[in-house]
């Protein structure tokens, strides 16, 4: 169901801006046609006097009870109608204030009652299902440990030469040429046209295709089998160990979304929220002056849709190049001696673009952010051209442009649980934002907001947050 283009305060405001100019216009109607009926010997100022008073009488009546009507019923329905979202969606336990909702009648209480037992009803429902899960969840993850410790390096590619799955080997292989990452088109770590060919030569299951094919880069070859998959499309691909020169193995699970096989990814930005790759990232600064200080970390990591995708982090220290001013160093904890050795931002800047390549970026007051990546973009040698969502601005959508948007309040109202100690750390923040993007994105699309693009045009109607906040 598309929302409606009007939110119920404005319409609100709106009825009573009719009202009194209605009001207005009757008054002066009225004591125009008395007007007409005195004689012309003289302006009767004392019956001009009593229809202005009276018409800004009236106006002011209105604009009294309008602002009574949306302090007592609209803004409250408003904010329940916000609270019921979260908790439907989320679970968030957080309720209306009640001396706020007093004028509502049963309204509130009534709709917190509703909540209340249909989420006692999931949560007995989600128990259950935990419960006979638990056993088939462990066995899953064992599997997957068990195939991630066989002496292979795997992937399983989609049709459209998207990665679905890969083991602890295979991402020991390709950080070599880029950051593994699900969904990652295998031309960001391989020479796409050896690959290309031998996957024109798959027949059917149980024969392999033996492929030589550069890294991205030309720092090195790989040795590569694909086979095809017996009961479903795609392939497998297996990188030859000892003749890749791969390095030891890496201390990661098996990553794996196979419900990328289903088909190709669709292009473009209007693809549905949850269709779409996001790389949610924080950083901490020596100050708050995106044109003068620098950053000293960076934390990220990627989500497919709602889904955080398991060891897919970036979490690094930046050495800034100068002291770190102690107040910054007590709001994140970074210290001079903690960033000695650590890379420059041209380096964390490159690594960071090849992690985020391919995503949505998502950051909470993400200008902040931007403005530090984007300064040294030059120098970096590349470019942010990715989209952007703001937690901020997806925050205003939902609940109105009157609450407190900050990534606490954002986090309490959402039922988000934020660890103390990471707090002000960049990688602390960008997993809170990650829980609170989770949250939002099923929000978003009950309110009929399924689309990048949707949700993009949605947010620049509230852009000026953004710049008051900055």
């Amino acid at each position: 169901m598309t929302p409606p283009k009007l939110s119920l305060r404005l319409r609100t405001f709106l009825f009573f801006a009719l009202m009194a100019a209605l009001a207005a216009a009757i008054t002066a109607a009225a004591f125009w046609a008395g007007f007409t009926r005195v004689p012309s010997a003289g302006v009767p100022s004392g019956f001009v006097t009593a229809g202005l008073i009276a018409g800004f009488g009236l106006t002011g009546l209105c604009a009294a009870i309008w602002r009574l009507f949306d302090a007592n019923i609209a803004l409250p329905v408003e904010r329940l109608a916000a609270g019921l979202r979260a908790r439907a969606q989320t679970g968030a336990a957080a309720g209306l204030d009640r001396s706020e909702a007093r004028h509502l009648g049963d309204l509130a209480p009534a709709a917190e009652g509703l909540a209340d037992r249909l989420r006692t009803a999931s949560e007995d429902t989600e128990q259950e299902i935990a419960a006979k899960t638990t056993q088939l969840k462990a066995e899953r993850d064992r599997l997957a440990d068990l195939l991630s410790d066989i002496p292979l390096a795997m992937i399983i590619a989609t049709p459209d030469h998207r990665i679905a799955m890969y083991d602890r080997q295979a991402a020991a292989a390709l950080s070599q040429a880029a950051p593994p990452r699900l969904m990652a088109p295998l031309a960001d770590y391989l020479d796409p046209a050896p690959l290309t060919a031998a996957h024109a030569q798959l027949g059917a299951p149980g024969g392999e295709i033996p492929c030589t094919a550069e890294g991205h880069g030309g720092a090195v070859t790989f040795s590569l089998r694909l086979m095809p998959l017996t009961g479903a499309p795609g392939y497998l691909i297996i990188i030859d160990g000892t003749e890749s020169g791969i390095p030891p193995e890496a201390a990661r699970p098996l990553v794996y979304d196979l419900a990328l096989m289903d088909g190709a990814v669709p292009g473009g930005d209007a693809r549905a929220l949850t269709a779409l790759p996001y790389v949610v990232f924080d950083t901490e600064t020596t100050g708050l002056l995106p044109h003068k200080d620098a950053v000293v970390q960076i934390g990220a990591l990627r989500m497919l849709g709602p889904k955080p995708v398991p060891g897919e982090v970036f979490d690094t220290l930046v050495d800034p190049g100068r002291p770190i001013p102690p107040a910054s160093t007590r709001v994140h904890g970074v210290s001079d001696a903690m960033v000695a050795g650590a890379p420059d931002f041209t380096t964390a800047g490159k690594s960071f673009h090849q992690f985020a390549s391919g995503a949505v970026l998502v950051a909470h007051n993400a200008p902040f952010d931007m403005a530090f990546l984007r300064r040294h973009a030059a120098r970096t040698g590349v470019h942010w051209d990715h989209p952007i969502l703001d937690t901020v601005l997806l925050s205003a959508v939902l609940f109105g442009t009157t609450e407190v948007h900050t990534l606490d309040a954002l986090c309490e109202r959402l039922g988000v649980v934020l660890p103390p100690e990471d707090r002000h750390t960049a990688l602390g923040d960008a997993r809170a934002t990650a829980a609170a993007l989770s949250a939002m994105l099923p929000m978003l699309q009950a309110r009929g907001l399924t689309t990048l693009d949707a949700v993009i045009a949605e947010t620049r109607k509230h852009g000026r947050l953004l710049e008051d906040l900055n």
